[in-house]
Formats: structure tokens, C-alpha cells, sequence
């Protein structure tokens, strides 16, 4: 196992990786911009160092200064957490260049999983549904654009393959606008990406968002934590997340998670990642794999109680899988709520000094936060704050004890979203389960 870790993150995701490695003997090496000398894990970790301003294109996102930390305070590996440099290949590869282990996937993989071509054509290799439409990049021939179009079949969706975060995408539902969708995704792509290439697939209307928890090792181990249902969005960014997924069949659990450990395999993948799928009427179709633990990652852990994160620094370190498929046991129902510093009803960040906070508690609730009284939410960085995990024997128990830690909750000096999560977790259909992506939108009238 390693002695020392430098942990490439901020906020709660740097909190939870340090409390991992103090579990497991590691000592930690916090980086941290300027405007971060007060976060939780800086005071907590065994050494901190600065590695820039505010900005996290001169911090969080310098990887010659995230090297040098490494460097100076003679660690071992480096864990991005999520965001920031987790996905990107260049990172991993002058990580591993420079003498380092970098707690993820190898650059080879991230780099095809961030290629949406590329990722769409492994899956279906590895006997991974897709949707409809053969992922090939478009050409500039407008017969061949066209005809692809009537065989997929109306609506379709125009994707950047270097997309992601919902951005580089554009629906389109008769003939007549489909040459100029595409050119204009095309030239938002180039933009945006710095890559124009795009493909096109069918349209699905009233898709779910289901993912599975992937692990593998070194030595040629793969394993599914189960489904998690991520349905509930807002201009696609998850709002709520649960484990597992209402209506999914053992059966269903069963293919299609063996099917995404096979897959790991087949595609040398190491370390904790998540087979993202779009599910309607009863099918799943892949849409990306995420190469780096998730945000909602607790709820799996709820429900199966195993520490991913701890399992990622095992995996980087050379050891094999702690468990097998077959001990993976599920075990009732979570629930995980996002916490944003926000106004609840337009959304807009909401920066500044928490005057109060106090932390719920009670039987089946686990709160991943680092925010204490007296922090400054910093302006430079997403508003996310902190995440609440409700755990239940079935899903009305887990839906009830949510709405009893959100009405404990306090946060005050700020605006936050906690009356947005209070208004889903007493929402009828919501209580019922299965709703598609678009329903949160529409329920908050957003078109």
C-alpha cells in the first residue's frame, strides 16, 4: 500500500478520499488554490500546499504544479477525485511519465471513453447495447446524412463526440432541419471542444438515466456494484440519485452488470468506473462510461456496504479485488440528495459565509459535506456543497428518512436547494418511481 497520496481535489470529494487513506495508514498531501487555505481537508491532511490562485485553470487544473506538490512532498500516487483532471488523459499520462501512480484508469482507456466514437464502438464490440445508429462520424455528404436519418428513424440527436456535461448536442425531429442542426452543432463542437466531430443517433423521448458501478483490477478482475437511477436532472446535471433502480429486475441487474464487468475486461479497465445508460421500455442503451469515481457513489455503498474509494487505492497499488462477484450482497434501499449553495428557484449560485450549520443525523443517514460554520463558499467553483444519503429498508423508508434529515438540515447565511430536495422527496410521482429524465424539468416548468 502507499505511504503518501496527494489528493488533487477540493471540497467533499478531497474530505472522503483523505478520511479513505486514513483508514488505510496513508498519509495525505492536501493542494489547495488561494481562495481554499480553509477547507476542511487542508487543516485535517498531514502536509498542504498552495498551488495557485483562485482560478482553477492556475490551480486545480495546473498539472506541472499538481506534479510539483507530488514532487516535494515525496508522494506516491496522485487521486483526482472527480472533475477537474479526473477524465483527462493527459493528466494520467504525465502523472505516470513523471514517476507517479495515478489512482484511475490508464490514459489509453480514458482517452477512448472521452471519445464518444471511439466509446460507442468498444461497447458494441464488447456486446454492450447501444442506441440505434452506427456512431460513425458524419461526412459532408447530405444524401448519406439524410438517409442515415430516415433508417435510424425521426427524432434523432446530433452529438460532439467530444461532448459531455449535456453540452454539444442537438435534438432534431423532421428532415427538413437536419442539415443545418448538423452544421451547427458541428461549428459549436469545434468551439466548445476544440474537436467538430459529430454523429448522429435516434432520439429517445421518455428515457430513464440507469448506471452500473464497475471495479477491476491488475489482474484481470472485473465486478458490478449494481444500478443506480439518476432520472432526476435539470439541464442534465443529477439532482438526485438512488440505488437501486425502481423497477429493475434481478434478472435485468444481473445481464447487464455481468455484461459491463466482461466489458472491463475486454477493454483492460482498471480501477472504479460507471457504464452510463439511457433505459426505455424495458432496454438498456449505452451512452458513455465516466472513468473516475462518481459523485453519487454513496448510495452503492449504502446498499452493498463497501468503500469504493477505499477499494480505488487498493486497485492503484497493485492488490488485487477484495471481493468477488459473489459476495456482493444488495441490502435495501439509498437515496442521495445534492446540496448546492444556490436560490432554489432560479438557480443562481450563492456564494458567502455559512453563520450556522448543523448536520442531521439518526439511524440510516450519512451526510458527505465540507462546509462547517464560518466557511466562505468561494465564488470560482460548481456549487455543489455537500451531498445527504438516506438508507432505508426499502425506498419508503429511505424517501421518509430523507425528508426528515432535509427538514433537519440547517444552513443559514446562504441560499441553498434544500427546499428544491424537500419539494422532489414529497412529489407523488416521484414517490412512485420510474420517472423519466425530463420530469424534473417539467415539474419545475422548465421547457
Amino acid at each position: 500500500m502507499f505511504e503518501k497520496i496527494v489528493i488533487a481535489n477540493r471540497g467533499e470529494i478531497a474530505l472522503r478520499i483523505l478520511r479513505a487513506c486514513r483508514e488505510l495508514g496513508i498519509k495525505t498531501v492536501a493542494v489547495y488554490s488561494e481562495a481554499d487555505r480553509d477547507l476542511k481537508h487542508v487543516r485535517l491532511a498531514d502536509e498542504a500546499v498552495c498551488i495557485g490562485p483562485a482560478a482553477s485553470a492556475g490551480s486545480y487544473l495546473n498539472i506541472p504544479a499538481i506534479i510539483s506538490a507530488a514532487e516535494v512532498t515525496d508522494a506516491e500516487a496522485i487521486h483526482p477525485g472527480y472533475g477537474f483532471l479526473s477524465e483527462n488523459a493527459d493528466f494520467s499520462e504525465k502523472v505516470s511519465q513523471s514517476g507517479f501512480v495515478f489512482i484511475g484508469p490508464r490514459p489509453e482507456t480514458i482517452r477512448m471513453m472521452g471519445d464518444k466514437i471511439a466509446a460507442k464502438k468498444a461497447m458494441q464490440a464488447a456486446g454492450i447495447p447501444c442506441v440505434p445508429g452506427n456512431g460513425d462520424p458524419l461526412g459532408e455528404d447530405e444524401e448519406t446524412n439524410l438517409k442515415m436519418a430516415r433508417e435510424i428513424g425521426y427524432p434523432v440527436i446530433i452529438k460532439a463526440a467530444g461532448g459531455g456535461g449535456g453540452r454539444g448536442m442537438r435534438t432534431v425531429h423532421t428532415e427538413s432541419a437536419l442539415l443545418n442542426a448538423i452544421a451547427m452543432t458541428k461549428a459549436e463542437a469545434g468551439t466548445a471542444f476544440g474537436n467538430s466531430t459529430v454523429y448522429m443517433e435516434k432520439f429517445l423521448e421518455d428515457p430513464r438515466h440507469i448506471e452500473f458501478q464497475v471495479l477491476a483490477d491488475s489482474h484481470g478482475n472485473a465486478i458490478h456494484l449494481g444500478e443506480r437511477d439518476c432520472s432526476m436532472q435539470r439541464r442534465h446535471q443529477k439532482v438526485v440519485e438512488e440505488a437501486p433502480a425502481p423497477g429493475i429486475t434481478e434478472e435485468q441487474r444481473k445481464q447487464m452488470g455481468e455484461r459491463c464487468a466482461l466489458a472491463c475486461q475486454e477493454i483492460g479497465y482498471l480501477g472504479a468506473g460507471t457504464f452510463e445508460f439511457l433505459y426505455e421500455k424495458g432496454q438498456f442503451y449505452f451512452i458513455e462510461m465516466n472513468t473516475r469515481v462518481q459523485v453519487e457513489h454513496p448510495v452503492t455503498e449504502m446498499i452493498t456496504g463497501f468503500d469504493i474509494v477505499k477499494e480505488q487505492l487498493r486497485i492503484a497499488a497493485g492488490e488485487p479485488l477484495s471481493i468477488t462477484q459473489e459476495q456482493v450482497k444488495f441490502t435495501g434501499h439509498a437515496i442521495e440528495c445534492r446540496l448546492n449553495a444556490e436560490d432554489p428557484k432560479t438557480f443562481m449560485p450563492s456564494p458567502g459565509v455559512i453563520d450556522q450549520f448543523h448536520m442531521p443525523g439518526g439511524p440510516g443517514i450519512r451526510c458527505e459535506t465540507h462546509i462547517y460554520n464560518g466557511y466562505k463558499v468561494p465564488p470560482y467553483y460548481d456549487s455543489m456543497i455537500g451531498k445527504l444519503i438516506a438508507h432505508g429498508d426499502d425506498r419508503a423508508s429511505a424517501i421518509a428518512r430523507m425528508k426528515t434529515a432535509l427538514s433537519e438540515m440547517v444552513i443559514d447565511g446562504i441560499k441553498t436547494n434544500i427546499p428544491l430536495q424537500q419539494s422532489i422527496m414529497a412529489d407523488a410521482a416521484f414517490a412512485q418511481g420510474g420517472q423519466n429524465i425530463h420530469y424534473l424539468e417539467k415539474k419545475l416548468g422548465i421547457h
